[in-house]
């Protein structure tokens, strides 16, 4: 018979949420941004769009300060261990609060809203919500938590992919990422309930010593794991969960595609290395004791797979937003090596290179979207001679190109050169992998240079004059980016000890 909770326990209860509200402080100030855009958007009726965009982005901005405190406070789980503060999950904080003040830069160039939509509306509160579930995924400490994050997050990218209603190909976008993630979605709640099903238990750190101390049944557990895997695998876009991408990449609004290409997968990734990882308590073998299947070969299978996969199929792309799409598959095997590592130098390496995937892959949609305003294409055969045109951006996308191929001297380099450095540290297994990384990086290196052999060394087929000026203010984006590109692969050890302080964590489990 069900027994309401006595005084004294509803107490515990609010006493317990009132302690974990201090930990909640960004994301509350981020809801309350959420809501105020909304109420701009109901409220305001004139020249409205610029109002909103820079409410986000002061909001955003301002958000930093409330996560800079938080480093202050000593890690731990709160509300009932289902949320978790530590330096990862501030290192993601800030990765999300950026990605979105970066994207709400990139809207406020793209030429294409004012043709295809007629108010901006809740776009940016959208944009918000998605930078909220996004930060809530990095620091989620229980299934639930971690599958309602991912819904968030999901919902939210869905509508901004669509959100060219009159455009068929955003439409068809929005479409298709909405049945395979809730595909994506139907499969990982499943593998939850089995794993609630072995363990009665919700939270990671009592599902990791629940098992470990009473064992499992070998089918289930492997039947959980693919399940899971399933879900992850969909939401950082390797192979063979990566169907999904060409299409909405090429179909969305590119300042969306530029967010789930950087941030959504850095989500998953964060989500990935914490449930794997950082759930396991000290002591015991991760791939051995916790999961009952071989997963750590399952991911350098995924790995190798998206690293030949996406370079070479990208080969053929004439679109160069569905190229990029196809080069975030293999950027996603790229960041896998660095998780298979397992270990602090591999977690570092793999937070390193988000770090510069961030930069150059934002850096490139930036320019396409700047390209595009000017001659409406993203075909790469309309890049012809725009070099001469629009010298800046021609270099800019250049620099970006060359940092995504991992040459120096840019950040793209530097990460990659991590990457490989924690596998060659491992043996000969990891020597094969560190291989595979290198040819399939040579291979990207032709496709990624057809554009600036487009831009600089062919001539346009257009034979009427445009105007292909770029504002100022889409200079400075672009060339701040580009300098920070340059930098970071000259002057690297802010990143790395930024990256060693936010994955600090690991030298303890995993020494």
């Amino acid at each position: 018979m069900f027994e309401l909770p006595s005084g004294a326990e509803i107490q515990a209860i609010i006493a317990t949420l009132n302690a974990s509200v201090g930990f909640f402080i960004p994301e509350i100030f981020l809801s309350a941004l959420f809501m105020l855009l909304i109420v701009i958007d109901l409220a305001v009726k004139d020249r409205k769009n610029d109002l909103l965009a820079m409410t986000t982005l002061i909001g955003l901005a301002g958000s930093m300060y409330f996560i800079y405190q938080q480093h202050a406070m000593p890690a731990g789980e709160f509300f009932f261990g289902m949320y978790v503060l530590d330096e990862f999950a501030l290192f993601f904080k800030y990765f999300f609060v950026v990605s979105g003040m970066l994207a709400v830069i990139v809207t406020m160039a793209d030429d294409q809203f004012d043709h295809e939509v007629r108010s901006i509306g809740e776009y940016y509160a959208i944009v918000v919500a998605m930078v909220i579930g996004m930060i809530m995924m990095a620091s989620s400490a229980d299934l639930l938590m971690i599958f309602l994050s991912m819904e968030l997050v999901g919902l939210s990218a869905y509508v901004l992919t669509g959100y060219f209603k009159r455009n068929a190909n955003s439409s068809e976008a929005a479409l298709k990422y909405l049945v395979y993630g809730a595909v994506s979605s139907g499969l990982m709640i499943y593998g939850f309930s089995l794993i609630y099903g072995l363990t009665a238990q919700t939270n990671l750190l009592k599902i990791s010593a629940e098992l470990a101390a009473h064992g499992y049944d070998p089918l289930v557990m492997i039947l959980a794991t693919l399940l899971i895997l399933a879900g992850f695998g969909y939401k950082i876009g390797a192979v063979p969960f990566h169907f999904w991408s060409p299409d909405v990449y090429e179909g969305a609004p590119t300042p969306i595609t530029a967010l789930l290409s950087v941030a959504s997968k850095a989500a998953g990734f964060a989500l990935l290395v914490r449930y794997y990882f950082i759930s396991v308590p000290h002591g015991l073998k991760p791939y051995e004791d916790i999961v009952g299947l071989d997963w750590h070969s399952l991911l350098i299978l995924i790995s190798a797979a998206s690293m030949i996969y996406g370079n070479v199929v990208a080969l053929w792309q004439k679109n160069v937003k569905r190229l990029l799409a196809y080069s975030s598959i293999a950027h996603a095997g790229y960041i896998l090596l660095g998780i298979i590592v397992m270990d602090k130098l591999g977690t570092q390496a793999t937070l390193v290179y988000l770090l510069a995937y961030f930069l150059m892959n934002f850096g490139a949609f930036y320019v396409v979207i700047l390209i595009a305003n000017k001659t409406g294409s993203e075909n790469l055969d309309d890049y012809r001679g725009l070099g001469k045109t629009m010298p800046l951006a021609g270099a800019a996308l250049t620099v970006f190109l060359i940092s995504l191929v991992g040459l120096p001297p840019t950040a793209g380099f530097i990460g990659k050169l991590m990457i490989f450095a924690a596998l060659l540290n491992k043996g000969s297994l990891y020597m094969v992998l560190a291989f595979i990384g290198i040819m399939t990086s040579v291979i990207s290196l032709y496709y990624y240079m057809l554009i600036p052999l487009n831009m600089f060394l062919r001539d346009s087929t257009q034979s009427e004059q445009r105007n292909m000026s770029i504002s100022m203010s889409a200079r400075i984006v672009m060339v701040a980016l580009m300098v920070l590109t340059i930098y970071f692969g000259i002057y690297f050890a802010p990143m790395m000890e930024f990256a060693s302080y936010s994955s600090a964590m690991f030298g303890m489990k995993f020494q």
